[in-house]
């Protein structure tokens, strides 16, 4: 059973940490680029919505020429703090978020555009600050479609393959997530393995579509 646990191990933690990026860096542009017009804002916005088009491995790529440790920030981390993110389940959590980044910004900005208008500008004529109103107001009525955005970050980085490999490997034990094992298992002959684990991320995500449905579903 270590074959089906450690890989499945590995998953949550890539995954919850991949979602808590994707669900912060989503609400945060979501909520700037939402705010008013900007020269380039629609170019920006098909930029972070890029991922949902792009081959995976194309973006582990990118991710490799970005965090790679000769790339242009990974070599910084590197040479400053002995730090790189090839190879290691924190890489794969970056690949994952990059990949479920623009779930939760698209649908954190469809429910920060739901949010009326006037209530804010209400906050605003009794002398509350932007953050204030964010926190108070746009956020708790937006929390829905955030939430619902967020469980499908998660469902996606669960199941992310292309990126994960490129940056982080197939590393039994250290990055191997359950889709590399079933692609292992698969490789290897192990049929009854490949079963198992395809049964279990199976499971999961589609209990997290169900939850995602309920929360998007009007009261």
């Amino acid at each position: 059973m270590t074959a089906v646990f450690t890989p499945l191990a590995i998953t949550l933690k890539v995954s919850l940490v991949a979602t808590a990026i994707a669900v912060v860096c989503g609400v945060i542009s979501a909520r700037l680029l939402g705010r008013r017009p900007f020269p380039g804002k629609d170019g920006l916005e098909a930029i972070l919505t890029l991922p949902l088009v792009m081959p995976p491995t194309v973006l582990g790529y990118y991710l490799i020429v970005l965090v790679g440790r000769k790339g242009l920030f990974g070599q910084y981390l590197w040479d400053y703090f002995g730090i790189t993110l090839m190879f290691t389940w924190q890489g794969a959590a970056v690949a994952a978020a990059v990949v479920a980044f623009p779930l939760v910004f698209k649908s954190a900005r469809a429910a920060f555009d739901s949010v009326p208008h006037d209530l804010e500008d209400a906050a605003r004529t009794l002398g509350s600050s932007e953050l204030v109103i964010f926190i108070r107001v746009s956020l708790p009525l937006a929390l829905r479609g955030v939430l619902a955005g967020s469980m499908l970050a998660m469902a996606r980085a669960m199941g992310e393959f292309g990126a994960t490999l490129m940056v982080a490997g197939n590393l039994p034990g250290k990055t191997q997530t359950l889709p590399l094992a079933v692609y292992s298992a698969v490789q290897a002959g192990d049929d009854t393995t490949a079963n198992i684990l395809v049964a279990v991320i199976s499971v999961t995500c589609i209990t997290l579509l169900i939850i995602t449905a309920r929360l998007v579903k009007p009261k």
